[in-house]
């Protein structure tokens, strides 16, 4: 197999190689500030599209960086018994428990609308 030849910078994927021992690498990206909870907006709602058929309670409007996300989606999780995930500020929790959640999060603090059904 031939190797690709590599004509330009970008050929690397992006990374760039320092010999600067004080050099720091940012990506442009700031750490997004997690709202308090009493200022947080979310919406619950009930999803089956592309599950196969299987039914998810989905959160949306979580704004926060991706720990704090990370951390609701686990105590959410573990007050369920079920498995789920977070990703791109959206937490998704396996079954229907739009009620349960919908109280935890109130109790917390949170303002949850209901979406849907």
């Amino acid at each position: 197999m031939a190797k690709k030849k590599m004509n330009s910078l970008e050929d690397l994927g992006g990374f760039v190689f320092s010999t600067n021992d004080d050099f720091e690498f940012d990506n442009g990206e700031e750490q997004q500030e997690t709202l308090p909870n009493n200022e947080q907006r979310l919406e619950a709602y009930i999803d089956k599209k592309n599950r196969g058929g299987k039914v998810a309670t989905v959160i949306k409007g979580f704004e926060g960086n991706d720990d704090d996300l990370k951390a609701l989606a686990k105590r959410l999780k573990t007050l369920c018994g079920v498995g789920g995930s977070a990703k791109d500020g959206d937490i998704i929790i396996q079954g229907n428990f739009r009620d349960k959640i919908m109280d935890f999060l109130t109790k917390e603090g949170y303002k949850v609308k209901r979406v849907g059904g």
